[in-house]
């Protein structure tokens, strides 16, 4: 529960920092460097349905492929809900967490092996790839994913926003 409400407050804040602009952005493909770990975005794609899921009605799929590494000093806990897709529309609906993500602390399995898990260790120095799928409205092809430092304290740190245009598949 308490990393529900941490989430829900990072969320907000997400919220707040895509419509004012703030943050720390850069193009597709590129390496945004945390306080914790290296990120960038590979390649990304939409579409109407993936390994038989299907989105609610209005909405597509957007599958990204992610390249994560561990440049902190020790292992860190990674939860696909670091990561959120915005669609650059203000309002508090114009961003998705991943489609693992129920509301429960366990989430919903991946799909396929390709995707990345809920929650897994990422050791000193590894590097890891995989897919993060959510869920977003028809018609959108241009995206951010971002990211928000958030330390234990419950302080935040800097956002960084990887920003493309995902293909139609």
């Amino acid at each position: 529960m308490k990393r529900m409400k941490k989430m829900m407050a990072v969320l907000f804040a997400l919220t707040v920092l895509v419509v004012s602009g703030c943050g720390k952005k850069d193009g597709f493909g590129a390496t945004m460097k945390t306080y914790f770990f290296n990120y960038q975005v590979d390649s990304a794609y939409v579409c109407g349905e993936f390994e038989g899921y299907k989105p609610v009605e209005g909405n597509q799929l957007l599958v990204a492929s992610v390249t994560i590494k561990n440049t902190f000093n020790e292992e860190i806990e990674m939860y696909d809900t670091d990561f959120q897709a915005q669609w650059g529309e203000e309002g508090e609906e114009a961003f998705s967490l991943p489609i693992t993500f129920n509301g429960t602390e366990e989430g919903l399995d991946p799909l396929t092996d390709e995707q990345l898990p809920g929650i897994y260790p990422l050791a000193k120095g590894e590097s890891r790839s995989g897919l993060l799928i959510f869920e977003v409205p028809e018609g959108k092809q241009d995206f951010s994913i971002s990211y928000m430092e958030a330390f234990d304290d419950d302080s935040t740190g800097e956002t960084f926003f990887v920003n493309f245009t995902a293909e139609t598949k």
